[in-house]
């Protein structure tokens, strides 16, 4: 199943803290699911979070669905979704500046695509995609891709 980069999945009683508060969420300065994402990208992907810059994060919105597994489990599945996923970019200038090294029982491939490569592996009936980036992807994702600098420029009230 193909989906976006990686999850945060912020955690309570982490150090440093993963829970934001409404206020954060409010003013997009979600510092603690920045260093969440940072936690999981290290753990799915390998990337060394001294590679990465918690400013470079840009936080665009939040997601709530809730999806059944249908797909692996069929029509009366017993395991699904419900979340609310936070949406944070990163922009990588060169792909061999942030070498992966993808967990084995996390991740089966990656790919780096343009928007135009994504489109086409979206139509493909033999492709399987995440229900979550679905969403994203119908709802977002290229009007956020066509103006990523946009979208990347920082927010004076982030910190």
């Amino acid at each position: 199943v193909w989906t976006n980069t990686c999850c945060s999945h912020p955690l309570h009683g982490m150090d440093p803290n993963e829970v934001d508060t409404p206020a954060d969420v409010a003013d997009g300065s979600v510092r603690g699911v920045k260093h969440a994402a940072m936690r999981k990208l290290q753990h799915e992907l390998g990337i060394d979070p001294a590679l990465l810059d918690l400013h470079g994060f840009r936080f665009l919105t939040r997601l709530h669905y809730w999806a059944a597994d249908t797909v692996t489990h069929g029509p009366d599945a017993p395991w699904g979704e419900h979340e609310i996923d936070y949406v944070l970019f990163y922009v990588v200038d060169k792909i061999e500046a942030l070498p992966l090294l993808p967990h084995p029982e996390e991740v089966d491939d990656t790919r780096w695509v343009t928007l135009q490569e994504l489109q086409t592996m979206m139509r493909d009936d033999n492709l399987l995609f995440s229900p979550w980036f679905r969403l994203i992807v119908e709802k977002w994702l290229e009007t956020w891709w066509q103006n990523l600098d946009v979208c990347m420029r920082p927010d004076p009230q982030q910190n």
